[in-house]
């Protein structure tokens, strides 16, 4: 009896573990159900995507950038395809050892070397960077027998931005360079990000900074199926790239290289519009730099060169110099005197070399023949007694309101970035500007007032500003804002879309008062200070000399330039327009510390002209006269524009002005 019990009893153990057990069975295939359920449906679609994810990868395509073109369609910034080398340090176990190394295979002169850890300095580490660019392909297939001893490096085709003319207006064109952080950061805020995976260069300076959205396209995708070790099977789809677009310039190339020609080695800035349209036709800073110094990243000597030169080749004197206007000031004076009622055209001043204010003298030191002036004759004859006069009679706050909507000491709005304003002082200006740095003097007196009327003083401007003036003055008030791109072409569609100017702003100036002005400036050129140079020109044009200090002279101190340092030298400046009953060109050109007006800066003017109106090109011996100092009217005879050889093999046409602009359309 008790046996039976004991076996009922273990009956009963077994029979409650087995249903234990059956249960525990019965839930772990119940929770791997629900997880088949939850990965099945739940999760389908996401684990769906991470699978084709790890099969799959996204390469972004970097578009081509657009090319840059002068008027007449001559390329200026274009691209070439190289094989470059380049290491990735974070996978690089010890950088000097991998390039130790890889100098056995292949030669990574010193330069490279510095440059390659220059950007190393200034980038993260899982960037690529090259060590060499333009490898050929005897080096290619050196590398690549020697791949597995390098990890981090490896062989890239990449597109490099060149400049076919190196130097020639490398101010306006720019350049283009590595992307640093704080643009990086720059294209994140904007939301441009996506735009700009895999591209490793941006403009930096110039037509290639600021259309940069023009100029970089639009990157595309390809998806790539991969093996489980990360290798490229096939393509699966592709999304191409679209190149920038091409953009017009208004320069005339030629004409932009026949004026840095002029200036030989010395420096200074010209620029030259179209009055009626603000088309810039020529932009120069000189000395210039090589644009192509910098695509792949400029190496330290180059660098130091450029940065310590005292010629400072980087400063862009056209649209950032700010100079004294001298003399050439004396037109809008003149203009200023009769638009307020001050003065009238008529009003007689004796000029007998000085003008005393204030127990000072103020000289003269061009020299004029003295005697009674009236305003043609004043300006003619450049006599600074009738202007310093004239600055006493209107005032600083006077002269300020006038020529501020002429553009002086103002932004002209040109399309490109990092012009400077200038000064154009006012009894408000002093004040604030002295205040600033903390000066005790902060009062406007009227002793300096005297010297603003003849370009001096505290006044000082860009050749930019200048030029938008007497190009203002020369189309009977009417303004127009300076403009360096004047169309866009699709890279795809080549078809053209002209960029609209500005609308023009009518200073309101009574069209009698710019009559007498320009008429003056006629007389600089048929038998005042610029006769000399326009002897036997083609055309009638309008200009006006200047001399303006570079350094101020003690009041006792007699400006003697052969005993100066070459630095300290007065400047020589001219503005002008031609023809001058239909004007066609306006210019405004500087040469630093070389002297009288009509000595150095209006033979490049005279010689711009007789290019741009005439179709004539200065010989040989008289171009290097010019870029010396020494012409006045051009020396035997000109050539033909036309047949004159372009540098590396192009030759752009002559140019007519009315045809010259880029045609509009398919």
């Amino acid at each position: 009896m008790t046996e039976l019990r004991n076996v009922e009893a273990e009956l009963a153990r077994f029979r409650t573990r087995v249903l234990a057990i059956s249960g525990l069975v019965v839930v772990c295939f119940a929770l791997l159900a629900a997880r088949l359920v939850y990965l099945q449906i739940w999760r389908h679609e996401d684990l769906r995507a991470q699978a084709e994810s790890n099969r799959t990868s996204i390469v972004p395509i970097v578009p081509n950038r657009g090319l840059i073109l002068d008027r007449n369609g001559v390329v200026l910034a274009s691209n070439y395809s190289a094989y470059t080398l380049e290491i990735t340090p974070s996978k690089s176990e010890n950088i000097e050892h991998t390039l130790e190394e890889l100098s056995k295979v292949l030669d990574i002169p010193l330069r490279d070397r510095r440059r390659f850890k220059k950007l190393m300095d200034e980038s993260r580490s899982f960037e690529s960077l090259p060590v060499r660019t333009r490898l050929t392909d005897t080096e290619v297939a050196r590398f690549a027998a020697n791949r597995f001893r390098f990890p981090g490096v490896e062989i890239k085709a990449r597109l490099f931005r060149n400049y076919p003319y190196g130097e020639l207006a490398s101010h306006v064109i720019g350049y283009i360079g590595r992307i640093n952080q704080s643009e990086k950061a720059k294209i994140e805020d904007d939301d441009n990000q996506a735009n700009y995976r895999g591209t490793e260069y941006i403009g930096k300076l110039g037509v290639e900074q600021s259309f940069e959205s023009q100029l970089h396209g639009m990157t595309g995708v390809e998806r790539i199926e991969t093996s489980a070790g990360g290798r490229a099977v096939r393509k699966l789809a592709s999304n191409p790239a679209t190149p920038g677009n091409v953009v017009v310039l208004s320069i005339d190339i030629k004409l932009q290289k026949l004026i840095e020609d002029m200036f030989g080695e010395r420096r200074g800035a010209l620029v030259a519009l179209d009055p009626k349209t603000g088309e810039v036709l020529a932009f120069v800073s000189k000395p210039t730099f090589d644009s192509n110094l910098f695509v792949e990243g400029i190496d330290q000597e180059n660098w130091q060169m450029l940065n310590e030169s005292p010629d400072k080749p980087l400063l862009n004197r056209a649209l950032r110099g700010t100079y004294p206007p001298g003399s050439t000031y004396k037109p809008f004076m003149a203009l200023a005197a009769l638009q307020t009622g001050a003065r009238s055209a008529t009003t007689l001043v004796n000029d007998p070399g000085f003008y005393m204010f204030g127990g000072h003298r103020f000289g003269s030191p061009e020299n004029e023949r003295g005697g009674i002036m009236d305003m043609h004759r004043a300006i003619v004859e450049s006599s600074n007694v009738y202007f310093y006069s004239l600055a006493n009679e209107l005032g600083v706050d006077t002269m300020r309101n006038f020529m501020a909507p002429l553009g002086f000491g103002q932004i002209t709005g040109i399309d490109i970035q990092g012009e400077v304003r200038g000064v154009l002082p006012s009894q408000d200006w002093k004040r604030n500007y002295f205040k600033r740095y903390g000066a005790a003097q902060q009062k406007w007196y009227a002793g300096e007032t005297i010297s603003l009327g003849i370009g001096q003083g505290y006044n000082s401007f860009t050749m930019l500003q200048l030029a938008q003036a007497v190009a203002t003055l020369s189309n009977n008030g009417v303004k127009h804002k300076p403009q360096l791109v004047i169309a866009t072409q699709d890279a795809n569609t080549r078809v053209r879309t002209a960029v609209p100017p500005p609308p023009p702003e009518d200073l309101g100036f009574n069209a009698g008062n710019v009559a007498i002005v320009r008429k003056a400036m006629v007389g600089v050129t048929q038998g005042g200070t610029s006769t000399r140079v326009f002897a036997d020109a083609g055309y009638i044009s309008a200009g006006k000399t200047g001399t303006a200090q570079a350094v101020s002279l003690g009041k006792k101190e007699k400006y003697n330039a052969a005993r100066m340092e070459e630095r300290q030298r007065d400047h020589s400046l001219y503005i002008a327009f031609a023809p001058a009953d239909d004007p066609k060109i306006a210019l405004a050109v500087i040469v630093e510390n070389a002297g009288f007006g009509s000595a150095s800066a209006a033979p490049i003017a005279r010689r711009a002209f007789d290019y741009w109106l005439l179709g004539q090109y200065p010989n040989e011996a008289d171009l290097a006269a010019v870029s010396k100092g020494q012409a006045t009217a051009p020396l035997g005879k000109p050539l033909v524009a036309a047949e004159v050889p372009w540098p590396r093999g192009s030759a752009p046409a002559a140019p007519t002005p009315a045809a010259s602009a880029p045609k509009v359309g398919g």
